[in-house]
């Protein structure tokens, strides 16, 4: 699973543009707020238990001059916004879109069931890659994964022995990573770059059938996951904060040889859930090429 300890600082962060992703944030609340925050009743205790570990317990004392708490109100001073933090007065669903507006991580609730089978009861996500959260609401690891080739019988049986032996105040982390080719929108609940027979395409085709991929529009797309163990609860947060880089920028520094390495060394049982078999060779060739540009393939 390539995980690693991580101190509680590292585990929310703050960067250069931070002002502009809440921004953004925002934006797809008001747009699409059924799909960026839900809840079921399993989680309404841990929903409180974050609210206070994040907005009373970390913002203000890790980042002191960009959140501030005075009596019962928080203050973001880069966005100039006020939030109550009055728990025992506070609704879900604000609890839910607060923690979206004032931080880049996603928030999932993975909460145990009465056998010990961690689920999925609530989340706060603006940036998900294929995930539709609403539809998710209720399942299981294992389920939530069904699409992803190897977990059930490989990564399956680590996650879940992992979620068990987390103590309360562990943090860890790990990174993922994709190939999107459809542009620099980080919200994509249905994403074709992870191989959902839904997600919306338009693809170019060539003459023979293969699709044209513009690396105008295509971005590695890293995703940093967290895992804590909330003490009260026990409920396992899964964090995501996602970071977009054009493919051309990686190439003008010197490192598209090491990005096609790593796309050729990508296991095989991945090739339909990354859709590596449609921009692998196209990909790496280009990358791997001395000339800039876009490789012709028709």
């Amino acid at each position: 699973m390539g995980i690693s300890k991580i101190h509680r600082n590292d585990w929310i962060e703050i960067d250069w543009n931070y002002l502009q992703r809440i921004k953004q944030r925002k934006v797809l609340l008001n747009t699409h707020r059924d799909l960026c925050i839900g809840w079921n009743e399993p989680a309404r205790l841990a929903i409180r238990e974050l609210y206070e570990e994040v907005m009373i317990n970390q913002l203000p004392k890790r980042f002191p001059q960009m959140f501030s708490i005075r009596q019962s109100e928080f203050s973001n001073h880069v966005t100039g916004c006020q939030y109550s933090v009055n728990i025992d007065d506070l609704g879900e669903d604000y609890m839910l879109a607060t923690l979206a507006e004032n931080v880049e991580e996603d928030f999932y609730f993975m909460c145990p069931d009465a056998n010990g089978e961690y689920r999925l009861q609530a989340y706060s996500s603006c940036i998900p890659q294929g995930l539709l959260s609403p539809s998710k609401i209720g399942l299981s690891v294992r389920e939530i994964h069904q699409p992803v080739l190897g977990y059930e019988n490989r990564l399956g049986n680590g996650v879940d022995k992992h979620f068990t032996r987390m103590k309360a105040g562990d943090f860890v982390a790990r990174l993922n990573w994709s190939i999107q080719t459809d542009g620099d929108e980080l919200f994509k609940p249905l994403a074709k770059n992870t191989g959902d027979p839904d997600a919306p395409s338009t693809p170019l085709i060539t003459s023979d059938g293969r699709e044209i991929i513009d690396l105008a529009k295509t971005y590695l797309r890293c995703e940093r996951h967290t895992l804590t163990c909330l003490p009260k609860t026990r409920t396992i947060m899964f964090c995501v904060r996602t970071y977009l880089t054009p493919i051309q920028h990686i190439k003008d520094e010197g490192n598209g040889g090491a990005l096609a390495d790593a796309c050729d060394s990508m296991p095989e049982k991945f090739d339909v859930y990354k859709r590596k078999s449609v921009w692998g060779n196209q990909l790496c060739e280009w990358l791997r090429a001395d000339h800039q540009g876009k490789v012709d393939w028709v």
